[in-house]
Protein backbone atom coordinates (compact mmCIF):
# COMPACT_ATOMS: atom_id res chain seq x y z
CA UNK A 1 0.00 0.00 0.00
CA UNK A 2 1.32 3.65 -1.21
CA UNK A 3 -0.30 6.79 0.85
CA UNK A 4 -0.44 9.94 -1.69
CA UNK A 5 -0.92 13.10 -1.01
CA UNK A 6 -3.54 13.26 -3.81
CA UNK A 7 -6.46 15.43 -2.91
CA UNK A 8 -4.45 17.63 -0.35
CA UNK A 9 -6.79 20.83 -1.52
CA UNK A 10 -9.70 18.34 0.07
CA UNK A 11 -7.78 17.44 3.05
CA UNK A 12 -7.98 14.12 2.33
CA UNK A 13 -5.56 11.20 2.34
CA UNK A 14 -5.67 8.87 -0.85
CA UNK A 15 -4.14 5.02 -0.13
CA UNK A 16 -3.02 3.05 -3.08
CA UNK A 17 -3.11 -0.70 -3.67
CA UNK A 18 -1.13 -2.52 -6.45
CA UNK A 19 -2.07 -5.50 -8.50
CA UNK A 20 -0.99 -7.19 -11.53
CA UNK A 21 -3.96 -7.90 -13.35
CA UNK A 22 -2.94 -10.43 -15.44
CA UNK A 23 -2.30 -12.48 -12.26
CA UNK A 24 -4.82 -13.46 -10.54
CA UNK A 25 -2.64 -14.59 -8.01
CA UNK A 26 -1.87 -11.08 -7.34
CA UNK A 27 -5.76 -9.66 -7.85
CA UNK A 28 -6.55 -12.18 -4.86
CA UNK A 29 -3.42 -11.15 -2.83
CA UNK A 30 -5.09 -7.34 -3.77
CA UNK A 31 -8.89 -8.35 -2.54
CA UNK A 32 -7.14 -9.65 1.26
CA UNK A 33 -5.71 -6.30 1.66
CA UNK A 34 -8.14 -4.33 1.15
CA UNK A 35 -10.47 -6.65 3.62
CA UNK A 36 -7.97 -6.19 6.09
CA UNK A 37 -7.30 -2.21 5.67
CA UNK A 38 -10.99 -0.50 5.11
CA UNK A 39 -14.34 -0.72 7.48
CA UNK A 40 -16.64 -1.03 4.22
CA UNK A 41 -16.22 -0.08 0.56
CA UNK A 42 -19.03 2.42 -0.70
CA UNK A 43 -18.62 2.21 -4.57
CA UNK A 44 -16.19 -0.18 -6.00
CA UNK A 45 -15.30 0.06 -10.24
CA UNK A 46 -14.06 -1.67 -12.29
CA UNK A 47 -12.72 0.40 -14.88
CA UNK A 48 -9.11 -1.53 -15.85
CA UNK A 49 -9.31 -2.65 -18.94
CA UNK A 50 -7.08 -4.08 -22.69
CA UNK A 51 -7.42 -4.82 -25.64
CA UNK A 52 -4.60 -6.70 -27.73
CA UNK A 53 -4.16 -7.41 -31.64
CA UNK A 54 -2.60 -10.65 -30.76
CA UNK A 55 -3.55 -13.66 -28.39
CA UNK A 56 -1.19 -13.85 -25.40
CA UNK A 57 -0.96 -16.56 -23.00
CA UNK A 58 -0.43 -15.09 -19.15
CA UNK A 59 1.93 -17.38 -16.66
CA UNK A 60 -0.91 -18.75 -15.07
CA UNK A 61 -1.96 -19.54 -18.49
CA UNK A 62 -5.22 -17.62 -19.48
CA UNK A 63 -5.86 -15.31 -22.29
CA UNK A 64 -4.67 -12.01 -21.68
CA UNK A 65 -7.87 -9.85 -22.60
CA UNK A 66 -10.19 -11.97 -20.64
CA UNK A 67 -8.25 -12.04 -17.78
CA UNK A 68 -7.48 -8.71 -17.42
CA UNK A 69 -11.38 -7.49 -18.83
CA UNK A 70 -13.05 -10.33 -17.03
CA UNK A 71 -11.58 -12.42 -14.35
CA UNK A 72 -9.68 -10.04 -12.58
CA UNK A 73 -12.83 -7.58 -11.61
CA UNK A 74 -14.87 -10.83 -11.00
CA UNK A 75 -12.53 -11.51 -8.05
CA UNK A 76 -12.78 -8.14 -6.89
CA UNK A 77 -16.19 -7.90 -6.75
CA UNK A 78 -17.11 -11.07 -5.30
CA UNK A 79 -14.72 -10.83 -2.41
CA UNK A 80 -15.29 -7.46 -1.42
CA UNK A 81 -18.41 -8.09 -0.83
CA UNK A 82 -18.43 -7.96 3.04
CA UNK A 83 -17.17 -4.33 2.75
CA UNK A 84 -20.00 -3.78 0.05
CA UNK A 85 -22.55 -4.71 2.21
CA UNK A 86 -20.97 -2.97 5.29
CA UNK A 87 -21.85 -0.15 3.02
CA UNK A 88 -25.06 1.86 3.76
CA UNK A 89 -25.88 1.40 0.08
CA UNK A 90 -23.12 0.00 -1.58
CA UNK A 91 -22.60 0.16 -5.85
CA UNK A 92 -20.57 -1.68 -7.92
CA UNK A 93 -19.97 0.02 -11.62
CA UNK A 94 -18.20 -2.21 -14.48
CA UNK A 95 -16.93 -0.13 -16.86
CA UNK A 96 -18.18 -2.07 -20.03
CA UNK A 97 -18.43 -1.40 -23.52
CA UNK A 98 -20.31 -1.41 -26.58
CA UNK A 99 -17.41 -3.55 -27.73
CA UNK A 100 -19.49 -6.27 -26.30
CA UNK A 101 -21.35 -6.39 -29.24
CA UNK A 102 -18.35 -8.16 -31.43
CA UNK A 103 -19.61 -11.12 -29.75
CA UNK A 104 -16.94 -14.13 -29.33
CA UNK A 105 -17.70 -15.72 -26.34
CA UNK A 106 -17.33 -19.68 -26.39
CA UNK A 107 -17.06 -21.62 -22.86
CA UNK A 108 -15.76 -24.26 -24.70
CA UNK A 109 -12.72 -22.02 -25.80
CA UNK A 110 -12.13 -19.18 -23.45
CA UNK A 111 -8.57 -18.63 -23.94
CA UNK A 112 -9.23 -19.21 -27.91
CA UNK A 113 -7.26 -22.29 -28.36
CA UNK A 114 -8.85 -23.79 -30.81
CA UNK A 115 -10.32 -20.69 -32.85
CA UNK A 116 -8.09 -17.94 -35.23
CA UNK A 117 -7.73 -14.95 -32.45
CA UNK A 118 -9.03 -11.89 -33.68
CA UNK A 119 -8.43 -8.62 -31.59
CA UNK A 120 -12.18 -7.32 -31.57
CA UNK A 121 -14.11 -10.35 -31.10
CA UNK A 122 -11.48 -11.30 -28.00
CA UNK A 123 -12.29 -7.75 -26.40
CA UNK A 124 -15.78 -8.48 -27.31
CA UNK A 125 -16.13 -12.03 -25.39
CA UNK A 126 -14.17 -10.26 -22.31
CA UNK A 127 -17.03 -8.02 -22.19
CA UNK A 128 -19.68 -10.10 -23.00
CA UNK A 129 -18.54 -12.59 -20.11
CA UNK A 130 -18.35 -9.29 -17.82
CA UNK A 131 -22.03 -8.09 -18.64
CA UNK A 132 -23.35 -11.56 -18.29
CA UNK A 133 -21.52 -11.90 -14.93
CA UNK A 134 -23.48 -9.04 -14.03
CA UNK A 135 -26.74 -10.29 -13.75
CA UNK A 136 -25.83 -12.95 -11.98
CA UNK A 137 -24.28 -10.68 -9.20
CA UNK A 138 -27.25 -8.85 -9.70
CA UNK A 139 -29.69 -11.91 -8.74
CA UNK A 140 -27.43 -12.97 -5.74
CA UNK A 141 -26.44 -9.24 -3.82
CA UNK A 142 -29.99 -9.02 -2.64
CA UNK A 143 -30.51 -5.84 -1.27
CA UNK A 144 -28.26 -3.07 -0.28
CA UNK A 145 -25.78 -3.93 -2.78
CA UNK A 146 -26.04 -2.86 -6.60
CA UNK A 147 -24.39 -3.36 -9.56
CA UNK A 148 -24.25 -1.87 -13.32
CA UNK A 149 -22.49 -1.51 -16.14
CA UNK A 150 -21.50 1.55 -18.53
CA UNK A 151 -20.25 1.94 -21.86
CA UNK A 152 -17.76 4.83 -21.07
CA UNK A 153 -18.63 6.68 -24.36
CA UNK A 154 -16.05 7.29 -27.20
CA UNK A 155 -13.30 8.79 -25.26
CA UNK A 156 -9.66 9.40 -25.50
CA UNK A 157 -7.80 6.58 -23.50
CA UNK A 158 -4.42 4.45 -23.74
CA UNK A 159 -6.55 1.59 -24.51
CA UNK A 160 -4.69 -0.59 -27.22
CA UNK A 161 -1.13 1.06 -26.93
CA UNK A 162 0.27 -2.26 -25.97
CA UNK A 163 0.08 -3.20 -29.39
CA UNK A 164 2.80 -1.56 -31.09
CA UNK A 165 3.91 1.55 -33.10
CA UNK A 166 1.65 1.06 -36.04
CA UNK A 167 -1.67 0.75 -33.74
CA UNK A 168 0.01 3.29 -31.62
CA UNK A 169 0.65 5.74 -34.62
CA UNK A 170 -3.12 5.17 -36.00
CA UNK A 171 -4.27 5.83 -32.40
CA UNK A 172 -2.41 9.17 -31.76
CA UNK A 173 -2.88 10.46 -35.21
CA UNK A 174 -6.28 9.08 -36.44
CA UNK A 175 -8.43 7.79 -32.94
CA UNK A 176 -7.41 10.94 -31.31
CA UNK A 177 -9.07 13.44 -33.46
CA UNK A 178 -12.64 11.95 -33.57
CA UNK A 179 -12.62 10.74 -29.80
CA UNK A 180 -14.23 13.09 -27.13
CA UNK A 181 -12.35 14.10 -23.51
CA UNK A 182 -12.65 11.45 -21.27
CA UNK A 183 -13.77 13.88 -18.59
CA UNK A 184 -17.65 12.90 -19.91
CA UNK A 185 -16.86 9.16 -18.95
CA UNK A 186 -16.07 10.31 -15.55
CA UNK A 187 -18.84 12.86 -14.97
CA UNK A 188 -20.92 9.72 -15.88
CA UNK A 189 -19.50 7.00 -13.23
CA UNK A 190 -19.89 10.28 -11.07
CA UNK A 191 -23.84 10.03 -11.57
CA UNK A 192 -23.98 6.40 -11.59
CA UNK A 193 -22.19 6.32 -8.45
CA UNK A 194 -24.04 8.98 -6.25
CA UNK A 195 -27.27 9.72 -7.81
CA UNK A 196 -30.07 9.19 -5.13
CA UNK A 197 -32.93 7.86 -7.72
CA UNK A 198 -30.24 4.81 -8.62
CA UNK A 199 -30.08 3.40 -5.04
CA UNK A 200 -32.10 1.07 -5.88
CA UNK A 201 -31.33 0.11 -9.65
CA UNK A 202 -29.56 -2.52 -10.11
CA UNK A 203 -28.45 -5.19 -13.28
CA UNK A 204 -28.74 -2.62 -16.00
CA UNK A 205 -26.36 -1.28 -18.82
CA UNK A 206 -25.83 2.05 -19.17
CA UNK A 207 -24.60 4.03 -22.47
CA UNK A 208 -23.11 6.67 -19.90
CA UNK A 209 -26.05 7.82 -18.34
CA UNK A 210 -28.95 6.30 -20.33
CA UNK A 211 -29.94 2.95 -19.74
CA UNK A 212 -29.73 0.68 -23.25
CA UNK A 213 -30.66 -2.67 -24.20
CA UNK A 214 -27.24 -4.58 -24.62
CA UNK A 215 -26.34 -7.45 -27.71
CA UNK A 216 -29.06 -10.44 -27.61
CA UNK A 217 -26.03 -12.78 -26.46
CA UNK A 218 -25.28 -10.90 -23.67
CA UNK A 219 -28.62 -11.93 -21.97
CA UNK A 220 -28.94 -15.36 -22.23
CA UNK A 221 -29.11 -16.23 -18.81
CA UNK A 222 -28.44 -19.89 -19.44
CA UNK A 223 -24.91 -19.14 -20.60
CA UNK A 224 -24.11 -16.37 -18.22
CA UNK A 225 -25.45 -19.23 -15.15
CA UNK A 226 -22.52 -21.67 -16.72
CA UNK A 227 -20.04 -18.82 -16.96
CA UNK A 228 -20.36 -18.04 -13.26
CA UNK A 229 -19.65 -21.93 -12.69
CA UNK A 230 -16.63 -22.06 -14.93
CA UNK A 231 -15.75 -18.48 -13.86
CA UNK A 232 -15.21 -19.78 -9.85
CA UNK A 233 -13.67 -22.73 -11.28
CA UNK A 234 -10.95 -20.82 -13.05
CA UNK A 235 -10.28 -18.28 -10.08
CA UNK A 236 -10.45 -20.52 -7.60
CA UNK A 237 -12.96 -19.06 -5.47
CA UNK A 238 -15.03 -21.85 -3.48
CA UNK A 239 -16.44 -19.95 -0.94
CA UNK A 240 -20.65 -19.57 -1.28
CA UNK A 241 -21.80 -15.87 -1.68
Amino acid sequence: MVRSQLCQEFGAEVSLFFADFSRLTEVHRLARQLLDALPRIDVLINSAGLHSTRRIITEEGHELVFCVNHLAPFILTYKLIPLLRASTQGRVIQVNSQGHRFGGLNLNDLDWKKRFYAGLRGYGASKTAQLLSVWEFADRFGTGVTINAMHPGEVRTAIGSNNGPLYRWYQRNILSRILKDVRISGESLHYLAAAPELAETTGQYFNRTHREKPAPHALDRRVGQLLWERTLEVTGIDEAL
